[in-house]
């Protein structure tokens, strides 16, 4: 059991690395104007913070980087840890990514919420007060977090310049069309603007399922129309 969980979890990687191969230009870079869109699948995984990446690992214990993520200064650690979740369900293997935050926080697909029996909210990164907790368990220690166990909502990450394109603010909502075998819109994702980051979507495992992301031939996102209508 233990072994096919974590082959799923290796799939997950090749998968999102063969879409991201095919959306990127050349240079591993979105064009400024906001043309190029990167759509990645965000397998479940493991923020920590410094404290229970020590309780977990051992005292001093610091993140290995395995693999930078396509965010620049974020990376998929070498660590990982067991979740368990009520009544002992768990999934044995969830990586971590680093660097490490203020809060710990796991984030899954609905169907890992079925597996563990927690019924997951669906919230922003971050946003996690009154979300259920589980326990996380790694080679020298453990961890029982009261809250922090969420679905991370679909965002669109994107720099100050891709927002002026699209005419989109930080907080504002998009949907995203994916062509594909299995075509569909995805409505309302979360737009995370700022002055650094790249031109990336990041979707769960379950939409990027739904989707048939792997086989995709044209990604775009779509500015949600307003209502002219007076109130």
């Amino acid at each position: 059991m233990a072994t096919a969980t974590l082959d799923r979890g290796m799939v997950e990687r090749i998968v999102r690395d063969v879409v991201l191969s095919k959306l990127l230009p050349t240079n591993g870079q979105p064009k400024a104007s906001g043309s190029e869109l990167v759509v990645s699948i965000s397998a479940r995984h493991v923020h920590l913070t410094d404290e229970h990446v020590e309780i977990l690992f051992g005292k001093g214990h610091k993140l290995t980087p395995m693999k930078p993520l396509y965010q620049d200064g974020f990376y998929a650690a070498e660590e990982s840890v067991m979740v368990v979740g009520p009544r002992r369900r768990m999934l044995p293997s969830v990586r971590i990514l680093g660097p490490t935050r203020p809060h710990s926080q796991v984030e899954l697909a609905f169907t890992d919420g079925i597996s563990l029996g927690i019924d997951l909210p669906v919230r922003a990164s971050g946003k996690i007060q009154g979300s259920p907790g589980c326990v996380l368990v790694g080679p020298k220690g453990v961890v029982e977090l009261k809250e922090g166990v969420i679905r991370a909502e679909r965002h669109v990450h994107m720099n100050m310049e891709h927002a002026a394109h699209y005419g989109v603010k930080n907080g504002d909502r998009m949907n995203l069309r994916i062509e594909s075998t299995c075509s569909l819109i995805l409505e309302d994702l979360l737009v995370r603007a700022d002055k650094t980051s790249k031109l990336e979507v990041h979707l769960d495992t379950d939409e990027g399922n739904a989707a048939d992301l792997d086989h995709a031939t044209k990604v775009e996102l779509l500015v949600q129309k307003k209502c002219a209508c007076e109130h």
